[in-house]
């Protein structure tokens, strides 16, 4: 069997180098490098820092369609973030790490859209790629708890530890089921799903904070000035802030924040 792994998001980037630690990656498949941050600096794509470092082979096509070959029998797709045409999907067996328990949260952002729901599980589904989103057949899944406390970071770095024990049964299966239950729909993360309602109740407003903590940050005013709020908690049915960052300052406790106001 020769592997390749298409990926691209810092999801995809662990996963690709636990699964090195025990399979030969022909190459790695990602994304061009683009402009990142205030500088607009182009940087190259988490998972390819990753190859880089393991001394992996990288392909960086505009589009999948510009590869000349696969070179693979089997090629492993974990937020590689663009869609794999038919007549690829034709010259390899070609298989998709996700993390929920599908065929709920299907879509671009199943970690946090669980979270924000106030799930109190899930998991990782490896599935057969098919023309239809997040529809493919199941290969293996595995599932495990979200605290209460657990960001989207920690919920990241669960699904990513357990991938490659699911990856090794669903290359050895041949048994792939359809997936069963009700489909919900986890959709990309906008510009209104970052904005706090100090009047939505204290666990929904906890959920969304931690949903979109570390990567992407929940907004909203506090003491009349506007903050980005990476951690809170619940104390006695109360949210309790403890992590903000001012518009243009590093991140702080709440704590060092209120003092700056003084």
């Amino acid at each position: 069997m020769k592997l390749a792994v298409a990926a691209t998001a810092p999801f995809g980037a662990d996963v690709l180098r636990r699964l090195a630690e025990r399979h030969d990656i022909a190459y790695l498949l990602t994304r061009p490098d683009r402009p990142k941050g205030r500088g607009r600096q182009v940087a190259p794509p988490p998972a390819k820092q990753v190859a880089d470092k393991l001394g992996i082979e990288v392909r960086q096509p505009e589009r999948p369609t510009d590869l000349d070959d696969l070179g693979a029998n089997v090629v492993l797709a974990v937020a590689y973030g663009a869609l794999i045409p038919e007549e690829l999907l034709e010259q390899a067996r070609w298989l998709n790490v996700h993390p929920s328990l599908l065929p709920r949260w299907r879509g671009a952002a199943p970690v946090e859209r669980a979270i924000m729901a106030g799930d109190d599980e899930t998991g990782v589904s490896v599935i057969r790629l098919v023309n239809e989103l997040d529809a493919g057949p199941i290969g293996a899944q595995g599932r495990f708890a979200i605290g209460p406390e657990d960001d989207a970071g920690a919920v990241f770095g669960r699904a990513a530890a357990v991938t490659p024990d699911l990856v090794d049964e669903a290359l050895d299966s041949e048994d792939f089921r359809p997936q069963e239950g009700e489909m919900t729909y986890a959709e990309k993360i906008g510009p209104s799903d970052r904005e706090l309602d100090w009047s939505r109740p204290a666990d929904e407003l906890h959920n969304r904070i931690r949903a979109l903590s570390p990567h992407i940050g929940a907004r909203a005013e506090l003491h009349g000035r506007p903050v980005i709020v990476w951690r809170s908690r619940m104390a006695d049915g109360r949210l309790e802030i403890l992590e903000v960052q001012p518009e243009g300052r590093r991140r702080m406790t709440l704590a060092e924040f209120e003092r700056g106001l003084r």
